[in-house]
């Protein structure tokens, strides 16, 4: 089958501001696509601490088992480091035990999650080790719902922790959740009221969300998402001791030099030099966006590969558009035809379509 292909070429060499941080490793990631704009080993692995919390309410959530009553049994009893002090026969829902696991890094409100959910703290371990793996992260390993490294430890990477975040903040109640500054609560044995340790949501005003951590052999661990205007950026450090600080500068540096640009829109295109399907509309279903840099826009490639259909039904894919970034694709978009909307063919136009289909 033959292809026409046409090329829209523009390069011209771009720079963006240098940025450094404290931490052994840091990422600074675009929520929408993933793109990375900081990176300083992250693809280490290394004990990550409470961050590890994130996936414990992510499987939590997912369960569908949020408004269900929890009746807390006797596995709080071995939790040790930060808690919410809940008590064993004390009743709450299953979205209070993830407020008080997120807002306040609660180890016993961990170990109770991983009970009801799970069934076992160990089955449970098991739904977030497999649900790391469905979503791509490629070196972790959990081996708790706490993050403590005395038992055994979680083990991941700066990468995956964003990737892991991103996905999370997909999902409306952990997005309400870890956004949350500060969550009161009654039950039969007491009341609790919670201020969320993440001070960015204080002390930043773009942030949305994260995730506090610290062990003695983890350090300091810090998950943040910030969002200005239409622009949605994760930050990791892992071992940081000036972590606020990291990640507002991290921020700052995406923010002020990165824009969220609507590359492609959906609808009818045009695509010059090509008069085979000159008679027909085409179009493409979805509007894309991706995080340039001030000067990236002129760096766009645009790639069509058109096939030569000899007969047509509305609707038909047609070919495809590739969009690069210098030498990196970075979307791929189907290309449709519409035939009921064409436009009026001339007697000599629909004759060279005759002997076209003939062909």
């Amino acid at each position: 089958m033959k292809k026409l292909l046409m090329f829209l070429i523009l390069l011209i060499p771009f720079t963006v501001g240098a940025i450094d941080t404290s931490a052994r490793s840091a990422i600074l990631m675009d929520m929408d696509s993933n793109r990375i704009l900081y990176e300083e080993n992250i693809h280490e692995k290394r004990s990550v601490a409470s961050i590890s919390k994130i996936m414990t309410a992510v499987v939590a959530i997912e369960s569908g088992k949020l408004d269900d009553i929890v009746v807390i049994g006797e596995e709080i009893k071995s939790s040790y480091g930060s808690g919410i002090y809940i008590k064993v026969g004390e009743e709450m829902t299953l979205k209070d035990l993830v407020y008080g696991l997120m807002l306040r890094s609660g180890n016993d409100a961990a170990l109770a999650i991983a009970k009801y959910v799970g069934g076992t703290v160990q089955d449970f371990v098991k739904m977030m080790n497999d649900k790391a793996k469905e979503i791509g992260m490629r070196n972790t390993e959990f081996n708790n719902p706490s993050g403590l490294d005395q038992e055994e430890g979680n083990y991941s990477t700066a990468y995956d922790m964003a990737i892991l975040t991103n996905y999370a903040m997909k999902l409306e109640d952990y997005k309400t959740i870890t956004s949350t500054k500060k969550y009161t609560l009654t039950t039969n044995k007491n009341v609790y009221s919670w201020i969320n340790k993440n001070k960015l949501l204080s002390i930043y005003k773009y942030t949305t969300g994260g995730k506090t951590g610290f062990t003695e052999i983890a350090k300091r661990t810090l998950v943040s998402t910030a969002t200005k205007e239409n622009t949605n950026l994760v930050v990791v450090t892992l071992n940081d001791g000036n972590d606020w600080q990291d990640h507002q500068n991290l921020f700052e540096y995406g923010f002020s030099n990165y824009t969220n640009l609507k590359i492609l829109e959906k609808g009818n295109i045009t695509i010059y030099d090509d008069d085979y399907y000159d008679n027909y509309k085409l179009y493409v279903k979805n509007d894309f966006f991706y995080l340039l840099s001030n000067s990236e826009e002129d760096n766009l490639i645009f790639k069509y590969e058109l096939e030569k259909k000899r007969n047509l039904d509305n609707g038909d894919k047609v070919g495809i558009l590739n969009i690069y970034l210098g030498d990196k694709k970075i979307h791929k978009e189907d290309i449709f035809v519409d035939i009921i909307n064409n436009k009026e063919k001339s007697f000599f136009e629909k004759i060279k379509e005759w002997f076209v289909n003939l062909w």
